[in-house]
């Protein structure tokens, strides 16, 4: 398979997971991508940009990890495209400013700081993690659903893999 076939799978993949639009979203025809695979040939990596195979030296690039699953996990520009591609409340889930500089930090957020969120997320999707603005500030996995993650007042409403650093680093990109 060539890298345009294993981008043409994953699309599909992304629209499935994410819905429609969400595969060139996430992996438009216009920019280079780059796919990193297993030893086996499996894609695991999605890297926006031609990039070395040094470990790490992308990980502000890096738009999905594709796991075992078939389900992707988001990095901080693939939760960027998402949030470009689908209006809020879409796949978000909104925290308020006191939690902002801990889950910027990468630390989770929890369910007593959820002002709103979409009903459509389930426990285990991946989220967008942002603020009344819909300023992004992290991406991860959600631990509750969307209406749980609003009425619950104790817990972690997302884990977080990854947050956007301190908004001088954001302003970079």
């Amino acid at each position: 398979m060539t890298d345009d076939d294993v981008l043409a799978d994953l699309r599909t993949g992304a629209d499935y997971q994410f819905g429609a639009g969400a595969g060139d979203a996430l992996f438009p025809e216009s920019d280079e991508l780059t796919v990193r695979q297993s030893s086996g040939g499996r894609p695991r990596q999605v890297i926006r940009g031609d990039v070395n195979d040094t470990p790490g030296s992308s990980e502000g690039d890096r738009l999905v990890s594709y796991g075992t699953d078939g389900r992707f996990t988001l990095g901080v520009a693939g939760g960027r495209a998402i949030q470009r591609a689908f209006a809020a409340p879409r796949h978000r889930m909104v925290v308020g400013e006191e939690s902002e500089p801990f889950v910027r930090e990468g630390r989770n957020a929890f369910a007593k700081f959820v002002t709103a969120a979409d009903d459509g997320i389930r426990p285990g999707d991946e989220v967008l993690v942002v603020d009344d603005e819909d300023t992004l500030f992290a991406v991860g996995r959600a631990e509750l659903s969307g209406a749980e993650a609003e009425a619950f007042d104790s817990g972690p409403a997302v884990k977080v893999r990854n947050g956007v650093g301190d908004t001088a680093a954001e302003d970079g990109e």
